[in-house]
């Protein structure tokens, strides 16, 4: 066994192990973190304090290729170990895709599926980073997850990740027979910059009255310029943080403008929501965290869609950090938000 797989089993069974003790003795270790009238999650606590200790190095604070590396080591401590019936790596277009069906979709015919856009900041993510939370979403929600890589900056800048979730899911409307797909279940979702390559595609599909059924948006990046409270408040000392957000901008879309950055396919919130549009997009199921910098925008853009007559179900787990979707299997407050996210998914596409 080599010392880099020693270490990731340590690191792995001590966070565990810590986040596994009985609630009664996670609140006795350290003190509660309040912020905004909100307290973080004890397990989530002890799993930052952890962190710290063990020094995990921040990606933003490494080269961008070691920064990748990195990021699915951390992802692959905190991952769960649920199964899916199958799973099979396929190509979308020119992307590669993998697509995971539950016991629930198995056997020919249409079933409900979910396509999915990976986090990171469009610098980091891929299939493997997100492999957890989208086998937990398919078998809690029973429904199948095609989830689709996309070119990440600084490689490839703005609008590229855009234009390939849209032709992920151009293609899936193509190819549903392909993944067994009904198209007229279909949901799009996401975390963080998942969620605004899902948001985006939404709005797309909405101006062209294209076939939706559902938005499945985890603590989406809805506003480029980034003037909010959350932002000050938890920017720091909480998994994302303001190095991160802004190493992201200055990666994706450092050639835009102000103005610029107000394109609704880096900032949805500034979508021109005409009646025709909006009465055509799609349901939003939108989840915040309490202590993620990202909250206040994602709640913004999930006003303004019900203003313009959208149906909107907005949800703030208010315990929890970003990221808290990968997080399935060494803490289990985050576990418990990743299955509610999925049961709002089966309700959705019923």
């Amino acid at each position: 066994m080599t010392f880099s797989r020693v270490r990731h089993v340590v690191e792995r069974s001590a966070l565990r192990g810590l986040t596994g003790l009985p609630g009664v003795v996670q609140r006795r270790v350290g003190r509660p973190v309040v912020r905004d009238t909100q307290t973080l999650a004890d397990d989530v606590r002890l799993m930052l304090a952890l962190q710290r200790l063990a020094r995990e190095p921040a990606v933003e604070t490494l080269p961008v290729a070691q920064g990748r590396r990195e990021l699915n080591r951390q992802t692959a401590l905190v991952a769960g170990d649920d199964q899916v019936a199958e799973e099979h790596d396929l190509r979308v277009g020119d992307l590669a895709a993998r697509l995971y069906v539950p016991q629930a979709c198995q056997g020919p015919g249409a079933h409900p599926l979910l396509l999915f856009f990976h986090g990171g900041g469009f610098v980091y993510g891929d299939l493997a980073s997100h492999d957890a939370p989208c086998r937990l979403l398919a078998q809690e929600a029973g429904v199948r997850v095609l989830s689709v890589d996309y070119r990440l900056a600084p490689e490839h800048r703005f609008p590229a990740a855009h234009d390939d979730a849209l032709a992920a899911y151009r293609w899936l409307l193509e190819h549903a027979d392909e993944v067994g797909a009904d198209t007229a279940r279909l949901a799009v979702g996401g975390d963080s910059a998942g969620g605004n390559l899902a948001a985006a595609t939404a709005l797309a599909a909405a101006e062209e009255g294209l076939p939706l059924a559902l938005q499945l948006l985890v603590y989406p990046g809805t506003d480029a310029l980034r003037d909010t409270e959350s932002l000050r408040l938890f920017g720091d000392g909480f998994y994302l943080t303001q190095g991160f957000i802004d190493l992201a901008a200055d990666a994706y879309y450092p050639q835009l403008s102000e103005e610029e950055r107000r394109d609704p396919r880096i900032s949805p919130v500034y979508a021109d929501l005409a009646p025709a549009v909006a009465a055509r997009l799609a349901p939003v199921f939108l989840c915040t965290a309490g202590f993620d910098p990202l909250r206040d925008e994602g709640e913004a853009y999930a006003r303004r869609l019900e203003e313009a007559g959208v149906a909107v179900e907005l949800r703030r787990f208010e315990d929890q950090i970003h990221g808290f979707l990968n997080m399935t299997g060494a803490v289990r407050s985050s576990r418990a938000a990743v299955v509610e996210v999925a049961h709002r998914l089966s309700a959705g596409l019923a």
